[in-house]
């Protein structure tokens, strides 16, 4: 059997949130249900302004006090945290950054999630999709004697990240701008469409009914110099899409979708996208 390995996630970190109206406190906020988190069940989700734009993308799992964490950005948890304790007004919650005091990990190879349960860390399998492995919320400096695992380099873990096309935070997703159904939030789990109403609720759930979506992400291999992050992507002479997150000789890519096939190019290289197997692009003319 194949050895699992971890890798430390240094961008990421964590914010706890407590008391008795966590739940319903959430609910009204983020593009997932809350209610299906529990002890080592976790959801991905995201934060939108009203307009429906992308703010925050966040896992959120329960740890054993009955504490929610929310795993997000570190360079950007501080402000996070503040933006959630302004949302709290009269709600029963405390909203705490332990980006000092925690630290985030992933476990990825063959059947991760025969890991679980990790004593001493809450851990669970990521809800996108289970090629990416176990996610580790640790105390800082723990998550090596924890696990017993041998530590890759991050870069591994990006590798596999970028090969299946999946989003990570601010890089892929810009702020105020990106809509999470460009972004395969819908495919990958993160977002409810039975839950009730959160902020950027309408305009998400137009866009999905509307079938309105006419840009996707999607994962490129790269001949050539990797593009630097928003490099536009041209087509015979036309502009059709921007460079976000890449490494070595993969790479993600905001692309028009009736350009997503064939060669493209962008700062003099070339582009081949890739259409992942989770990916689903309705047929236009049955839309």
């Amino acid at each position: 059997m194949v050895s699992l390995q971890y890798s430390l996630l240094p961008h990421r970190s964590v914010i706890g949130i407590a008391g008795p109206d966590r739940v319903e406190f959430l609910q009204g906020l983020i593009s997932n249900d809350t209610t299906k988190v529990g002890p080592g069940q976790a959801i991905w989700a995201a934060l939108l302004t009203p307009q429906g734009r992308f703010l925050n993308d966040m896992f959120v799992v329960e740890d054993g006090s009955g504490t929610f964490l929310m795993e997000t950005e570190r360079d950007r948890a501080p402000a996070l945290a503040r933006k959630l304790k302004m949302y709290t007004l009269r709600s029963k919650v405390t909203v705490e950054d332990r980006s000092a005091a925690m630290e985030v990990a992933v476990v990825f190879g063959p059947d991760a999630g025969r890991i679980l349960p990790v004593a001493g860390a809450t851990a669970f399998v990521d809800p996108r999709l289970p090629e990416l492995g176990v996610r580790v919320l640790a105390p800082v400096g723990q998550t090596a004697a924890l696990l017993g695992l041998t530590e890759a380099p991050v870069t591994d873990y990006e590798a596999m990240r970028l090969r299946l096309g999946v989003p990570d935070g601010s890089r892929d997703l810009p702020v105020e701008k990106a809509l999470l159904l460009e972004s395969g939030f819908d495919e990958l789990h993160g977002v409810d469409w039975k839950k009730g109403c959160y902020m950027g609720q309408e305009l998400t759930a137009r866009t999905k009914y509307r079938g309105l979506i006419k840009r996707r992400l999607f994962p490129v291999r790269i001949e050539g110099p990797l593009p630097a992050s928003g490099a536009p992507v041209h087509r015979d002479g036309k502009e059709v899409g921007e460079i976000r997150s890449g490494q070595g000789d993969r790479a993600l890519a905001m692309l028009q979708i009736d350009a997503a096939n064939g060669a493209l190019t962008a700062d003099g290289a070339t582009l081949f996208p890739e259409r992942p197997a989770w990916m689903q692009i309705p047929d236009p003319k049955q839309v």
